[in-house]
């Protein structure tokens, strides 16, 4: 299995919208990066683990808990003219960027803050709390995400 953190800003699509969705699942899409289309398209497998990060936030942190419920496959806003996330340059025939489809799991019993999460020297590693990260996507070890729901 493998364990992930994937960043949404949650006055654009929060935890607790994910919990309202039908079925509590939702496509994870309008990812325009391709390091993380990569991953979605290429790494995360159904069943896998995924943190949902709240970012461009007050408080930036840990809310939740999801998985991955569909592995990768072609992100049909890049192909709509009326969509927020339509890039011109993207082909059904070859697309361009993916998507995963992800299911509510739980919400923490607290905000994990970003600010915690540099305090903890056993979290160095982990690529969240890398100065200059801006990626949407990221794998967390075993190590990391066990330590991260010590915390909670």
């Amino acid at each position: 299995m493998g364990y992930w953190l994937m960043k949404s800003e949650p006055d654009v699509f929060g935890v607790d919208d994910l919990m309202k969705a039908p079925g509590k699942t939702e496509p994870w899409d309008g990812v325009r990066n391709y390091q993380a289309r990569n991953m979605m398209r290429d790494e995360m497998k159904k069943g896998d683990q995924v943190f949902f990060y709240h970012s461009n936030c007050k408080e930036p942190g840990i809310a939740g808990i999801m998985k991955i419920v569909r592995e990768g496959y072609p992100d049909h806003t890049a192909f709509d003219r009326n969509e927020k996330y339509f890039d011109a340059k993207s082909d059904p025939d070859n697309p361009r960027w993916y998507m995963v489809d992800v299911k509510h799991v739980r919400k923490l019993k607290r905000v994990i803050t970003l600010t915690e999460l540099k305090s903890h020297p056993q979290l160095a590693g982990l690529q969240l709390v890398r100065r200059g990260n801006r990626l949407s996507i990221m794998p967390v070890s075993k190590k990391q995400w066990d330590f991260i729901l010590s915390l909670e």
